[in-house]
């Protein structure tokens, strides 16, 4: 009997791990690639200024009949 509930013990110990780095991937990590996975679409999908001397980091970009929503990408040159 005494074995039993150490492995129980030990099961129990093993779930709350596995449910605690759940928690933290679900709330903690993925906003994060989801935010920029909607960042990257939204850019791929753009329409962006010229880069004038090709040492820009961020252009403006708008979306394709929607001028008033402008927003920052990431120059790919």
């Amino acid at each position: 009997m005494k074995e039993a509930s150490g492995e129980l013990n030990m099961s129990v110990v093993i779930i709350m791990a596995i449910a605690g780095l759940a928690a933290f991937f679900y709330f903690a990590l993925w906003p994060v690639i989801r935010n920029n996975m909607n960042s990257n679409t939204k850019c791929s999908q753009a329409i962006c200024e010229k880069c004038p001397d090709n040492n820009c980091v961020e252009v403006n970009c708008h979306l394709k009949g929607k001028k008033g929503e402008d927003f920052k990408c990431v120059w790919k040159g």
